[in-house]
């Protein structure tokens, strides 16, 4: 799977270009897995083709998950038609990442209302949308039209879907999505499965919210809870646990060398995470770029902290 995503950053820049050839289109497509009752996964096969998207389908219409990038409409559209012929609804983005969301656009043309955290929208913006490298201007189109603070809740199909805000995890505007009914949970990035998390500090995440929202996810699933992840095959609730002891874990030994003294450049040729390398490490967040968001994370927070204290 990690040759499948060898470059996130390359592949995130796609979400704002067209600039893709017709050979490579025909390639990718995506897979859908039925995870519960109504409710299906679209992942990735051939290449990178955006987050994992989520879908909601019964009687009372569709509600959608994340709608990936522009040079993957087309494919997405198929894929979606392959489960359901209904026309989406309700496409709900769970951050302000390019290749999770630079579909809105489309999907509003088609009908859609774009549900998001506040953050999220008021991100959009201001800034735009963050394509990997930079943030680009978005249209009115794809500004989400509905937005909550806290959470809120869907009740169609059958399900009551829940929508939480965890703060500074990812970003600041990530929503995670849980189906109570059906025990199935659409995290976005707030979890990479099997690999080394992007926590975007410069988009208002960080290392400490990305944990307490992986926790989080963990004290409302049991056993049996199919767990949607950003990026990554389905997961478990035992791999999401894998997932939040490796960050404690890369947090513990990072914050020992900070404590140390130790320069950012010195805690890379430490190689504190070398254990996690054969695992995790992958094409966009590799183990030197793991240890170097987790430790700008850690003294961030620190030079946050202390000039917070000082203002009282």
């Amino acid at each position: 799977m990690k040759t499948l995503i060898k470059s996130l950053s390359l592949c995130l820049a796609l979400a704002v270009t067209n600039t893709y050839s017709e050979e490579k289109k025909q390639e990718l497509s995506f897979e859908s897995t039925q995870v519960a009752p109504g409710i299906y996964m679209l992942s990735g096969v051939g290449g990178f083709t955006g987050g994992n998207i989520g879908l909601s389908i019964g009687k009372d219409g569709v509600v959608m998950i994340d709608d990936s990038m522009p040079p993957m409409l087309d494919i997405m559209k198929t894929a979606i038609k392959s489960v359901t012929k209904k026309p989406v609804d309700f496409v709900i983005n769970t951050h302000v990442h390019g290749d999770h969301i630079a579909n809105n656009a489309a999907m509003k043309k088609e009908g859609a209302r774009i549900v998001a955290h506040e953050n999220l929208r008021r991100h959009l913006v201001k800034k735009g949308m963050f394509n990997g490298k930079e943030n680009v201007p978005v249209s009115e189109d794809a500004l989400p039209v509905i937005t909550f603070s806290h959470a809120m809740n869907f009740h169609l199909n059958g399900e009551n879907a829940r929508l939480i805000h965890v703060a500074h995890a990812h970003t600041d505007g990530d929503a995670v999505i849980f189906f109570k009914k059906s025990n199935v949970v659409h995290t976005g990035d707030v979890f990479f499965n099997g690999m080394f998390p992007f926590i975007d500090l410069n988009s208002g995440g960080s290392v400490d919210g990305y944990i307490k929202a992986q926790k989080k996810i963990l004290k409302l699933s049991n056993d049996k809870t199919k767990i949607i992840p950003g990026h990554g095959p389905l997961a478990s609730k035992e791999d999401l646990a894998r997932s939040v002891a490796m960050l404690k874990d890369a947090k513990k030994l990072i914050a020992k060398a900070i404590k140390a003294g130790k320069s950012e450049d010195e805690v890379v040729a430490m190689n504190p995470l070398k254990k996690y390398h054969d695992k995790w490490n992958w094409g966009f967040i590799t183990t030197e770029r793991m240890t170097r968001q987790v430790y700008k994370g850690l003294t961030q927070t620190k030079k946050a902290s202390h000039s917070h204290s000082h203002q009282h």
